[in-house]
């Protein structure tokens, strides 16, 4: 199910935070595309890192649909997620299986998915907005036009 937006090519940035492991835990998304940039944060409670990183996963895919992207380049600097998506990865963890399939399913209603691992200083901004999230416990969303 695509959204009816103006966007059709997107980069999805992610990134999650926990503060201790588990911890008081945020994710943090930024969608690059043709209408501009939408970012996004939520505080998730008390989880891991690993958890974490799925739901910006999850919350970014969800927001790319709304905006009606057809093709999707996710860009992670989790090795760890970017692995087990691509099938490199067996997903042991029972708090990861969930949400791993939860993701594959998302992913399955996009024309392309492509996954991508990147250097935490190609991800500082979705990294900026995780953070803030698990150490302020609320979240932010802006979008901005180009």
């Amino acid at each position: 199910m695509l959204g009816t937006g103006r966007c059709v090519e997107c980069e999805l940035y992610i990134d999650g935070a926990s503060l201790g492991n588990p911890g008081p835990a945020g994710y943090g998304y930024v969608i690059r595309c043709e209408d501009g940039i939408h970012k996004a944060s939520g505080h998730i409670g008390v989880t891991t890192n690993n958890v974490a990183e799925y739901r910006a996963l999850i919350e970014g895919l969800r927001r790319c649909l709304e905006l009606g992207c057809r093709r999707v380049r996710v860009c992670s600097d989790s090795e760890l997620l970017v692995k087990q998506l691509r099938g490199d990865y067996r997903v042991r963890s029972r708090n990861l299986i969930a949400l791993h399939g939860e993701a594959l399913e998302l992913m399955r209603s996009f024309e392309s998915v492509e996954v991508v691992h990147v250097s935490r200083e190609l991800n500082v901004e979705a990294d900026r907005l995780a953070k803030s999230a698990a150490k302020t416990g609320t979240g932010e969303t802006r979008s901005r036009g180009r």
